[in-house]
Formats: structure tokens, sequence, C-alpha cells
């Protein structure tokens, strides 16, 4: 029978356990062992039963079991322990605190994202960029960065995946309750709920109540439309992540940006915390938080009232906006005409015209479709800074966006690139960290220098048992979701007595798990199914596989991947060497980096963003294997693993597909297997520990989610609130800028080179000499202050083409009527070989972050 109505009944604590709600009511448990084993001693069974959550063991143990331990001295010190150390490691000064302060950084920082992975038990995320937005409000609570997180609170998550017999993926969607999960309602003072409210153009406003996620320090801000109040399709608007059609997906957008503004807001009045300086748009679904903040400027009557361009160029000048998406596909894209109805003088920003809206996401680009709007050009145009998440990627990304700056080099096109990283205390293993500071490591350190420290002082027998009991755990976590999956296929339990040999503990173990979209190639390892049996089953030297992932459930294709491999999983010959896990989810991931011995990824190049699940494997001892894409490309030193060889430039996808699959079967046969199973006298792979080692210290400082962060401190967000203050102390700054701006972008027709002229070389000039420049310029209504004359110098190539390009600025030596003015400058000749140059003419303003800002250029 069904009910009509569902609720969670929350448990009522002994005062003398009061300190339980505070331990669960806090994410840091999640990534700290301690925590978690005063939890696992209120019932060992319930917690393994609960999935670990602490909010459940909460509400399932019975209370004869907490009056017990509410008696119990040795529990309560245990449990009053773990209440101070959080309480130290809320309020302690750490990284920010002791660097940053008085020092010009960010008072507080808003993080948008549309989804965030912080534990299995708020299952908020699909994939990368959701694990990537949780690590990174993790590590700015460890570094104590005053950053507040923004996003949606779906009802049904994403999705639950199984398999049905024959291997096909299949999707459920179980209801979240959210009393059940580790987060609390935002409370007004009369304790009614929060609310935020968005006008939408077919009816009432759209209501979302605010729930508050204690991340450790971050509070992270979930907003929810299920509200009595809204009609069906309002309280749909968050059901599950990424679904429905275009205008469903929009209001989402429209929540996640405009209405988490409006929750920032609300949460800054009622609980009194700073309102943020800086605004981080982590990907483009979050970017309408630019236009409701330019509506607060401009036509809010509690504050100033700015023209539009004012506001804009305060709102650019603290926001920045990172991009994840390495292919046009990836990039939301909207009709103009339904965005337009949605931001009308009905719609969710009324006063902000809705021309100028449109204009921000107008693909007005060579290539561009100007009948959609562009939730990515709407970020670059509504961010002063912007950055892709690995070098290769912010490379692709200024080939991707070079349109929006045509007359800029790729290389100057204004978006950088900082290369994520991954929360170490949430991936590393428990065991790899014991063994750690049993060696002199600092558990508590912010700072990865103890544990490399430890590195070359373990000796390779304790090493080595270490990733044995951590094979051992996969194993068995392994055979447990391969047991669950089979029933749910249908299989009687007589027929899965061979689950209780598939994978072995002592076997070269590779792991291969992310999302399934075509372009991550699941299935190159089949290209050849009968060597890819050779080496699993090889007698001297086998090879185990471990997969996982999950398609998005309107990807078809992405499902036929998943059910080929799954169908060869299946096969009775191999089945004990390789399986294929279905939901692979935070839970699943925890035991399964520590337990791979390598781990595998194979894109096609450049299509891997960055890619961190390598990342995870690398703190943990794994070794990657990986074609050169995203972080790979850029950390790979020929010894922390191995190299796929990319056959980039071969038009027909089989044949590529054919030679760099090849090329895997290669490296596993020769290179790794033998490494991995040259054993000594005491049963230790020597050689293969040495590359564990290297990695370990080549890798270990660079992968972490802390120095990510630490980047964007200093990189994006000191200077975002640096350059804001500047702007917005009484906005006389943001409107001389964006007065400068429009003179300037109405004088640049008439800007031009005219004349450009050198001296002081012969006809044969040597390295060393000394090249006299001359450039006559018309600059129309603009002073010489207004721009900067440059002159560009560097080897040329075939075709005439700067290389290497270096650009001086030349100086004003005088100026004649008519807007005409000589600049003058001198270049040494430091290299031999072809040498050319140039002159061009930029815009120059103190508040401009890139040459490249207002996108003009003059050359001769």
């Amino acid at each position: 029978m069904r009910a009509i109505r569902r609720f969670t009944v929350r448990p009522v604590l002994p005062p003398a356990l009061a300190a339980l709600g505070d331990l669960a009511g806090n994410l840091r448990w999640s990534w700290h062992p301690e925590t978690q084993d005063v939890f696992a001693a209120v019932d060992p069974v319930l917690w393994d039963t609960t999935g670990r959550d602490p909010v459940k063991l909460l509400g399932a143990v019975g209370r004869s079991r907490l009056e017990e331990l509410a008696g119990d001295q040795g529990f309560l010190r245990r449990l009053g322990e773990a209440r101070e150390d959080l309480e130290r490691y809320l309020t302690g000064d750490r990284w920010f605190q002791r660097r940053w302060a008085g020092e010009g950084g960010p008072r507080a920082i808003g993080y948008f994202s549309p989804e965030f992975g912080i534990t299995a038990v708020l299952p908020q995320y699909s994939g990368g960029l959701g694990i990537l937005a949780g690590d990174h409000l993790k590590a700015a609570s460890d570094l104590g960065i005053p950053i507040t997180g923004v996003g949606l609170l779906y009802r049904h998550g994403y999705f639950e995946q199984s398999l049905s017999r024959e291997g096909w993926q299949q999707e459920t969607y179980p209801v979240l309750d959210p009393d059940g999960l580790p987060i609390s309602l935002l409370r007004e003072q009369d304790g009614s709920g929060a609310l935020v409210a968005i006008a939408l153009p077919d009816g009432p406003d759209l209501l979302a109540r605010i729930w508050v996620a204690h991340v450790g320090r971050v509070p992270l801000l979930l907003l929810d439309s299920d509200v009595e109040g809204n009609p069906d399709h309002y309280r749909d608007v968050t059901d599950r992540l990424y679904g429905g059609n275009s205008e469903h997906r929009l209001r989402q957008e429209l929540l996640l940006g405009v209405g988490g503004v409006r929750a920032l807001r609300a949460y800054s009045r009622i609980t009194g915390a700073p309102a943020p300086e800086v605004f981080h748009t982590n990907e483009g679904h979050a970017g309408f938080l630019g236009l409701e903040r330019i509506r607060e400027l401009t036509v809010e009557e509690t504050g100033p009232r700015l023209d539009f361009d004012t506001a804009l160029e305060v709102s650019r000048a603290s926001t920045v906006f990172t991009t994840h998406t390495p292919v046009p596909a990836g990039i939301d894209r909207f009709p103009r005409t339904l965005v337009a109805q949605h931001f009308s003088e009905a719609g969710a920003t009324p006063g902000v015209p809705v021309e100028r809206i449109l204009t921000l996401g107008t693909e007005d680009y060579e290539g561009g479709d100007p009948s959609v709007f562009n939730m990515a050009v709407m970020g670059f145009r509504l961010a002063q800074r912007a950055n892709g998440v690995s070098q290769l990627h912010g490379h692709v990304s200024r080939g991707m966006f070079n349109g929006l700056w045509p007359a800029f080099d790729e290389a100057e096109v204004p978006i950088g690139s900082i290369t994520n990283g991954v929360h170490a205390p949430t991936w590393v293993a428990r065991e790899v960290f014991e063994l750690a500071v049993a060696h002199g490591a600092d558990r508590e350190s912010d700072v990865p220098d103890s544990f490399l420290a430890t590195v070359d002082k373990i000796p390779g027998a304790e090493v080595w048992a270490v990733k044995r009991r951590l094979r051992e755990h996969l194993v068995a976590d392994a055979r447990r979701r391969l047991t669950a999956s089979w029933e749910k296929r249908g299989a009687a339990r007589a027929e899965l007595g061979w689950i209780d040999n598939a994978l072995d503990p002592d076997v070269l173990t590779i792991g291969f798990a992310r999302r399934v979209p075509s372009y991550k190639r699941l299935t190159l390892m089949l290209r050849d199914p009968e060597r890819l049996k050779r080496l699993l089953l090889d007698p001297e030297r086998p090879v185990q596989l471990v997969i996982a992932g999950k398609s998005h459930p309107a990807d078809d294709g992405g499902k036929k991947l998943i059910q080929e491999m799954v169908r060869f999983a299946d096969d009775p010959e191999v089945r004990h060497r390789i399986v294929f896990l279905p939901n692979y989810d935070i839970a699943m991931a925890q035991p399964l980096y520590p337990g791979c011995d390598v781990w595998l990824n194979n894109p096609l190049r450049p299509y891997e963003a960055c890619g961190t699940s390598g990342m995870k494997a690398a703190l943990n001892g794994g070794l990657n294997l990986s074609i050169l894409d995203g972080w790979w490309d850029e950390w790979f030193d020929g010894n922390n693993g191995w190299a796929i060889p990319s056959a980039d430039g071969v038009e027909d996808p089989d044949r590529r597909d054919d030679l760099e699959a090849t090329a895997l079967y290669d490296l596993i046969e020769n290179e790794i297997a033998p490494r991995f199973y040259d054993i000594d006298g005491e049963g230790v792979p020597t050689r293969w520990l040495e590359m564990v080692r290297h990695t370990l210290k080549s890798l270990g400082p660079k992968v972490l989610a802390t120095r990510m962060v630490r980047d964007y401190v200093r990189e994006l967000y000191a200077p975002a609130a640096g350059n804001a203050r500047r702007l917005n102390s009484d906005f006389h700054g943001a409107a001389e800028l964006a007065a400068w701006k429009k003179k300037v972008r109405g004088a640049w027709p008439a800007v031009r080179v005219e004349h450009v002229e050198s001296s002081g070389v012969g006809d044969a000039p040597e390295v060393g000499d000394v090249m006299s420049a001359r450039a006559f310029v018309a600059l129309g209504d603009l002073s010489a202050d207004d721009v900067d004359v440059q002159l560009l110098h560097g080897r040329i190539d075939s075709a005439d083409q700067l290389t290497g390009t270096v650009a001086e600025s030349l100086t004003l030596a005088e100026s004649y009527e008519g807007g005409r003015h000589r600049f003058d400058g001198d270049v040494t000749l430091d290299h031999s070989g072809p040498f050319g140059y140039t002159v061009r003419v930029i815009p120059r303003n103190d508040l401009l972050t890139s040459a490249a800002e207002l996108g003009v250029v003059a050359l001769p």
C-alpha cells in the first residue's frame, strides 16, 4: 500500500550524547577517520549497514543503546575529544589566516556549481565536475579560506545505475528526503524557512528554500524548489541533475545563478556572515549570477542605482569563470527566444534590458550560431578572469573561444589555467596515512612536506604489504558489489559461486572508472578481444581489470559501450579477471583507487579537460597508464607511469583506435606486467616500488586540492578582490572605466599604424646589435595615455608568421596635430636565425587584466 505522505523522524539524543549530533551535522566526518571511529563505536554493524551515514545511524540505533552509551565514560571521553577536535578545526587559524590576514585577500568568496560531490550520503553529483567542486570546498575548509558554496538540492540526485540481464544500463531515481540528509534548513528569526523567489513568465514566482550543509568550515547552500506553494512543474525544477528539456535546464540554471545570489544575501542577512567580494562560476551553468548582480546595482531600491555599463564593470571585476569543457558540444546553449522570454520585464531580473542580456550570450563571431544563447560565452563576458583546468585545457579553450577575441593570437586570449587537484584526506586510504604517520609524518599538516619526507624512509616490504592489504579490500568490495549486481540481473544465488574467486589480491590490478561518453573510450581495451584475454589469463603474469562508469540516461551510444564491456566481462573464461561494477559513486571509488596498481585513462586527445581520477590513484601509490591528455600531459616525466602513444593526425577513427589499443597492449605486456612481477627474495617488486616512490615525490605536491585552491587565491581570488575594491568603494572607478571603454570602442575605427621604420642594423645584422624602431600612429580622439604601442618581435616561420613573440612597449617621443604621434624604442638582437617584427596598438588601462580584454587592436 502506497503512503500518501512521507517524512523522516529525527532522533532525540540524550543530553550527554548531544555532541554526536554536532559531529553528524558537519561533513568533516566524511574525511576524518577519527570521527568515523566514534560513529562506528555507537554500533559497528549499523554503521556498515547504513552505508556509514551518521544521520541514518543515529536514526536507526535503539534507545536502549543510546542510554547505554550515555553512561559509558570511555565513550563519552572519546566523544568529547572528537567534539573538541572539531571545534579547534573550525575556529583555529589556518593557512589563509596566517598568510592573507591584512594582506588584501578576499573577505569572502561565493562558489557556484551545479553539482557538489562531498560524500556518497549526499548524492548531488554526476561525475568529475561535482567531485572537483566538493574537493574545492573541502580544501578551502582545510586552508581556512572563507568560501561559501552555492548549488541545488536535487530530489532524486543523479540516478542509481543497475544492469539488465543483457547488460543494458538501467536507471532508477530514489527520492531523497532532505530531513534524512546531513543538512539543515536556513531559518528566519521567527523560525520560518528562508525562501528566495524568482519571477517566471508563465505564472507565479518560483519559490525555493535554502538548505545548509556544513563542509568543515565552509557552508554549502543548496536551493530546493520542492516547496508548498509552488505548482507541480515548479516543484520539479530541482527534480534531478541534468534532466529534462531545454526549458527545464534553463530554469534550473536560473535558480542556481539568480536564486543563488539571493540565497547568499539571505544567508548573510540571517547569520551575519560577510557578503562575498568574489564570485566564482564553476562552469557556465551558474552564469546567470552575473545578471542578478547587475540587477542589484541597477534596479534594487535599497542600494546604488548604477547604469548598466557601470554595473557590468562592477560585476566583472569580482567574477571568476572556470570552464571545464574541451568540446563545443558540452556547452549549454539555449534558443534566444527562450532566454528572452525568461528575462522579459515579467521575468527573473526585471529592469535589466533583455537586449543587453541577449548580447552577452550571443555567438557573434565567425562560425557562431546567432540563434542560440551560449552560457560559456556569457560566462566569459561577465567575468574579468577566466581559466581552464589544466595547461593543455587552457590551450584548447583559448582555441575554442578565440572567436571572442579575433584580433589576437591564441596565446593572448585571456583564458589562463589552474590545474585541478584532489583532496587527499578524502581519497587517500587510511592505511596509507597511517603508514606515513608511523614513519614521522604529521597527520594534521595542511602541507605535504612531512608526508613526502617519509617516502624514502619506509621499507619496501612495508609499502608492499599495505598495497596488498588495499588490494584485498578492493577485491572484497568488488565481490560484494558483483554479487548484488548479478542478483539484481536475475541470477540465483546458486549460480554465483564463481564470484568467490573473482579477482585475486596478488594479481596486477588495473582500474578504469569514469563517466562513459564516447570520447573517454571505455571499450578501447576491447579492440582485440583475444589479445586482451591472453593478457588477463597469462599463467605467469596475469592482469585483472576493475571497471565502472555511468552513461547519461539519454546517451544510448554510451549505454552500448557499457553493454559491450559487460558482455565481455560476463564471459566465463575471463569473468574472474575482469569485472564491471555498476553504480559508480564516491563510496565505490574510495576503496577502488587505493586497491589498484595501475590507473588506466585512454580518452581521445585533447578531449579530457583534466581528469583527476589518476591523481587519486597516484596519491595511493598507483601508477598511471594514460594518453597524454589533461593533467597527465603536464606532469608525466617518463618515470612516474606510462604514456600511451597518441595517434594524433590519423583521420580514420577506427585506425586511430587500433593503433592506440595496440600501444596499450604492448605497454601492459612488455613493460608493466614484467616490472610488477619482478620480485626480490622477500617477494617485493623493487623496481616497481622505485616508480611508486618517484610518483609520490614528483606528483604528491602537485595533485593536491590544497595546491589548487592556493593557486586560485593567489592568481584569481586575491587579484579579483583587489580590482573590485578599486572599482566598488564608491563606484566612481567603475563608472570611469565603463565610460573609458565606451570612448575607446567609439574612437577605435580611427586608430591606425601609419608608418614604421627601423635603424641601427645593416644588411648583415649580428647577435648583440641594437635595432631602433619608430612607429607613427594616428589615435583620433584618443590620447597617448589611452593606448599601448608595442613592438612585437621574435622568430619567424616560413610563412613570415611570428613565433615565440615578445611584446615591448614603445615610448611616446613626439605628438603632432590631428591626433598623430611618434613612439620610439630599441630591441637587442639576442639570438641568431630568422627575425621579424611588427607594431600594434592596443588599449591601455591599469584596470584591464589583459591586452585582449576589449578585443580590439590596430596593426600596420
